[in-house]
């Protein structure tokens, strides 16, 4: 099997399918014109749209920086890039098992059993304690970007989100940073507005008549810098608003203990299929991670006792402030898992259909078409006068719309 090229060639590339959309670009599944490497995804952002996004180009680099540096079973790679004068563009594997969420939608009551809980929330403990190792927390942590392998092990994406930051002493009582990393720079030309808002966001109680919305996923928006000598800590409002970190709404800076919240809510809507603290809109939402605890139905196990001490809402209190994944590698859910042999397990909880290349060569002889096309036909349709309302879609089990990128 042929490598890909580290600079591809967009005039030999061609996609069978589109992946995922966001704000910040489009995922296909692609594979080059002479078919004689794997199908890949690629996610391409047009040059023509950066402007009219709030530091969209840097933070497209940012995230292929990260990938570039990425080593991990359970984390995407860099396999390529390209760019020209209309696209910028990079190759990752392609996860052909689509993400949690849909699995997830799929079982029955829509929720996991406890075993597979475990395994996959080992492997998202593995990736994270990777990442944090790197000095980058992830920040984005949701069912919708944690993709499914061909292998049915789990694999981390979009990490346009993410950021550096440096690592603080192991002690509870020494004071963090707040220097921002670098998907934090030039983002207070926004905060001015949101820090004015926020106060009344967070204390607001539930408007009675307003129509229920969608979780949305946060836009990245700064707030004021103070100077720490001990480390780091970030300010961006940024995230998903259901799997926001208190220390997030409250303005109050944060660290790397933010990925364990949102590996809390991960956990807990595995086992109950819903969020914990999903109000009726925003603010309630908000409020409800800042004041309402968690609700958990039956007997207490290990399991709700791993989640509960995840959604700590001190962070200084979380499991994995002070310890890191190593806290939650040792709690009492994982007793018994061999985590030095997790990424070799060849039966995972769901098999993932397999893709021949006889399917591969199919598709392409009847679907087949050129990325350039597609922006171009996507451009007349949001040019040309809208059509009549049709009727709304069948639910599907993505129920969190973002307000910024949200490729998968």
């Amino acid at each position: 099997m042929e490598r890909l090229p580290v600079h591809l060639d967009m005039e030999n590339l061609i996609a069978v399918r589109v992946l995922g959309r966001g704000a910040m670009g489009t995922v296909f599944l692609v594979t080059e014109r002479s078919a004689s490497t794997c199908p890949f995804a690629l996610k391409v952002v047009e040059k023509s749209t950066l402007h009219t996004k709030f530091d969209a180009d840097r933070r497209a680099r940012w995230e292929m920086s990260v990938l570039s540096r990425l080593s991990h079973p359970f984390l995407p790679t860099l396999l390529g890039s390209v760019e020209n004068d209309e696209f910028l563009g990079w190759a990752v594997p392609y996860c052909p098992g689509g993400d949690l969420n849909v699995l997830r939608y799929n079982q029955t009551d829509r929720i996991f059993s406890t075993s597979a809980i475990r395994f996959y929330v080992a492997e998202i403990v593995c990736a994270l304690e990777y990442l944090h190792r790197m000095g980058i927390v992830y920040r984005d942590l949701k069912p919708e970007n944690v993709l499914i392998q061909q292998t049915g092990h789990v694999m981390l994406t979009d990490f346009d989100l993410s950021c550096a930051l440096a690592h603080r002493k192991k002690t509870k009582s020494e004071n963090l940073g707040s220097t921002s990393a670098p998907a934090d720079v030039a983002e207070g030309r926004r905060r001015t507005k949101h820090c004015r808002n926020l106060s009344l966001l967070m204390s607001a109680l539930s408007e009675k008549g307003l129509k229920k919305p969608k979780p949305a996923r946060v836009s990245p928006v700064s707030r004021r810098r103070e100077s720490f000598t001990a480390g780091e800590r970030a300010k961006s409002f940024v995230g998903t608003e259901e799997y926001v970190a208190p220390e997030v709404v409250r303005g109050d800076g944060y660290e790397f203990a933010v990925d364990w919240w949102a590996l809390g809510i991960l956990t807990y809507e595995m086992a109950y299929g819903r969020t914990p603290f999903r109000g009726k809109n925003r603010k309630e939402t908000f409020r409800n991670v800042l004041t309402r605890p968690a609700e958990f139905v039956g007997k207490w196990s290990a399991l709700t006792d791993l989640i509960s001490r995840l959604l700590e809402k001190d962070p200084t209190r979380r499991l994995g402030y002070d310890g890191g994944a190593t806290e939650i590698k040792e709690h009492a859910f994982f007793s018994g898992l061999r985590w030095d042999l997790l990424a070799e397990v060849s039966r995972p909880p769901f098999l993932t259909p397999s893709e021949d290349k006889k399917e591969l060569t199919d598709l392409l002889g009847k679907k087949a078409f050129d990325i350039r096309d597609y922006f171009q036909n996507q451009r007349r349709k949001q040019s040309s006068p809208s059509p009549p309302p049709s009727p709304p879609p069948s639910p599907t089990p993505d129920h969190r719309i973002n307000v910024s990128s949200d490729i998968t």
